[in-house]
């Protein structure tokens, strides 16, 4: 049996610290660092982003070394997101791995963020099933809506994705308008497990192929609630469980349209959701009842590996490392990439 391969991981695209360590695909450790200053402004402000993970850096990468019980010199690669994302963010990450990289005298390797969404699926955990390819995987977050074909672990095609805004944008707007305080997506899904979901109707976007669309959805909550408040002040507070319940039932129902959609026009029978929007308790109930129906494998990443963090990165990274698909230290970061 050859040598394993250790990578170190680093996630900074967004607002989130991220270090992981992983043995071929095997997570020894995955620690996100998140940054609580960017509640008090209702949303994230990018340099402050910026500055937090330059402070978080450096403890993390302590406390991850310590936790999976390996050393910086027993380091194989390192292993970076370079976009998209924030482009002060991203900056931080990839030049703290351009200077490990340096010290150290081990390989870069860039990754892109939302393809690291897509094979978190294939990290190895006992007891869990990673998905064969090809498979279908809808990657809903803040600032992603896509839907696309897994052929290989290089080869991943977007064939849908939002026109406009993302479904997680969708839930944290609507959250606003509720008066509800930032993040106000995980705020939706608690306060939508004790309502109706029938208790009120929003349209569902009519978008050809597989593509989404979210400002009409997000402009019909805006409208509705106006409308509502004006002969009723206290109509949010009295009925908020139905009115999230509501809502987070239209988004999910869209978004599962889609992938069955093209899970049938495809002919593709394994399907799998990722990013911080697959952490949502409905989505992932009606994911896996959606698998039953339609007699579909289903695939959901566990909880720490939904929204942004490192252990993704590094599964990415390992399918590389064995291409030796490497960077040089002239690489960028890209806040869009293709």
């Amino acid at each position: 049996m050859g040598k394993s391969t250790i990578i170190l991981a680093i996630e900074s695209s967004c607002d989130d610290t991220g270090i992981a360590i992983l043995r071929d695909r095997k997570v020894l450790s995955n620690l996100v660092a998140t940054q609580e200053i960017h509640k008090q402004y209702g949303g994230v402000v990018p340099e402050l982003a910026s500055r937090a993970h330059q402070q978080n850096l450096i403890p993390a990468l302590e406390e991850g070394l310590r936790r999976a019980n390996i050393s910086i010199q027993e380091i194989d690669a390192i292993a970076f997101a370079r976009g998209p994302g924030l482009i002060g963010s991203l900056m931080v990450g990839v030049n703290f791995a351009k200077g490990l990289s340096l010290s150290l005298g081990k390989p870069l390797i860039e990754v892109n963020h939302i393809h690291a969404h897509v094979l978190a699926h294939l990290i190895e955990e006992d007891g869990a099933e990673n998905p064969s390819f090809p498979f279908l995987c809808l990657t809903v977050s803040g600032g992603h809506t896509q839907l696309m074909m897994a052929r290989t672990d290089d080869n991943l095609e977007i064939i849908g994705q939002t026109m406009d805004d993302a479904a997680g944008e969708a839930f944290d707007k609507a959250a606003k308008i509720l008066g509800l305080p930032y993040p106000g997506g995980p705020l939706i899904d608690k306060y939508g497990q004790k309502g109706n979901p029938n208790a009120y109707e929003f349209p569902i976007p009519q978008i050809s192929g597989y593509n989404f669309s979210f400002s009409g959805l997000k402009t019909s909550m805006l409208y509705f609630i106006r409308d509502r408040i004006k002969p009723d002040p206290d109509f949010i507070q009295k009925n908020l469980a139905d009115i999230c319940s509501s809502y987070q039932k239209t988004i999910i129902k869209f978004l599962l349209q889609k992938l069955i959609k093209a899970s049938k026009e495809l002919n593709c029978s394994n399907l799998a959701i990722s990013g911080g929007v697959s952490a949502n308790s409905l989505l992932r109930k009606e994911f896996e009842l959606l698998g039953k129906k339609e007699n579909c494998k289903t695939f959901i990443p566990r909880f720490e590996y939904c929204t942004d963090n490192a252990a993704m990165i590094g599964i990415a990274a390992y399918f590389k490392f064995h291409k030796k698909d490497f960077s040089d230290l002239n690489i960028t970061p890209s806040a869009r990439m293709d």
